[in-house]
């Protein structure tokens, strides 16, 4: 008989930075990776959307 725990609550994934890794499996390394990666291009798009709008509010004052 085969089980199926997907109803079961999943753990939300969370990253410190510096945290001890020794334990964690690899599995979940490559999850915490690609967390990160996504955390990191999501950050990129916010660095970005502020210097378009800075570079505006300079166009505009420097009329």
């Amino acid at each position: 008989m085969v089980f199926v725990d997907d109803d079961r609550p999943k753990k939300k994934l969370a990253h410190e930075i510096g945290q001890d890794v020794s334990l964690v499996s690899e599995g979940e390394l490559e999850e915490r990776i690609a967390l990160l990666q996504g955390e990191i291009e999501r950050l990129r798009g916010e660095v970005s959307k502020r210097r378009a709008s800075r570079s505006a509010a300079d166009a505009v004052f420097k009329l």
